[in-house]
């Protein structure tokens, strides 16, 4: 650690609902941690960075560090958006006042994370979705390539396909259920505001609804149940498609894959690994190196 030219260590793990960051020291020990907005980097790069050095700025206050100390971080990005090119540079043209910084996608910075830097394969399944396995030295990534055109297994997918259905029990095309009773009063049953809100919704907007779902899918609800068994299918098949690259066990992360387990058929159950860490581990492991997804 002698030739490493910075004092701290910056994992921030940006999602489409929430930035994280986490600042230690080169020890890896933790001085600070704090949460903001969505650092999507396909939403905008200085949305993104706005919410990122917010994060960092209330983790360093919590780590008694001020803006004197920035440019001793080395920080490490693992950002949803990240795997679109152009996305990538418009965000590292971004100023920062940090003394470096390296970006890779979310489910890159959960992959190594959850296998502590080594080679492994993880489904990220939260407000998007993602695969990634890193073997020797390869990255192969499954899906990943955003609402509404990829993201299966997702809460954005999930509540998507919930609204439609929504509208069709509205319609009389499918049966009614508490579920869609309960997204109705949401919108005060209102079927112009469902239609207005979704000209703007965003993907965290969509999976707003996962919880509620998982909840009604536990009183046999029909409908939560139809959309988390479509969910699991989904995310089965993104589990096969790792599994076909090389992959033999495989860690479920994110708000959606930690809860869908018990939804999977048993084959798949066994294919399931517990993650040693998070993407903010990830993202301490990115900051200690160059890890850019591209060249700039």
């Amino acid at each position: 650690m002698a030739d490493f030219p910075f004092a701290y260590l910056v994992g921030v793990d940006g999602g489409g609902t929430s930035c994280r960051a986490r600042i230690c020291d080169l020890f890896g020990n933790i001085l600070g941690e704090a949460k903001t907005g969505s650092a999507n980097i396909l939403l905008g790069s200085e949305i993104a960075m706005a919410s990122i050095q917010q994060a960092i700025a209330l983790a360093a206050q919590q780590a008694q560090l001020t803006t004197a100390d920035y440019p001793n971080m080395a920080v490490g990005l693992a950002l949803a958006g990240a795997e679109q090119q152009q996305a990538w540079h418009a965000f590292m043209q971004q100023p920062h006042p940090y003394g470096a910084i390296t970006l890779n996608t979310d489910a890159y910075g959960a992959c190594l994370g959850a296998w502590a830097g080594k080679d492994g394969a993880i489904l990220i399944s939260g407000t998007g979705s993602c695969g990634i396995l890193l073997l020797d030295g390869q990255q192969h990534v499954v899906g990943g390539r955003e609402f509404p055109i990829s993201d299966q297994g997702s809460g954005a997918i999930m509540g998507l396909r919930l609204i439609q259905q929504v509208l069709l029990s509205v319609d009389g095309i499918v049966p009614s259920t508490e579920l869609a009773q309960h997204v109705l009063t949401h919108f005060n049953n209102d079927i112009d505001t469902i239609v207005s809100w979704s000209k703007t919704a965003r993907p965290c907007d969509y999976g707003q609804f996962s919880p509620a779902i998982f909840t009604f899918a536990t009183q046999n609800d029909s409908l939560a149940v139809s959309l988390l068994q479509q969910t699991a299918a989904d995310i089965e098949m993104w589990m096969q498609a790792l599994i076909l690259r090389g992959a033999s066990s495989i860690c479920l992360m994110g708000g959606i894959g930690e809860r869908i387990q018990a939804w999977l058929t048993p084959p798949m159950q066994q294919r399931i690994a517990i993650p040693q860490g998070d993407a903010m581990d990830g993202a301490i492991v990115m900051a200690r190196g160059n890890h850019n997804l591209f060249v700039r």
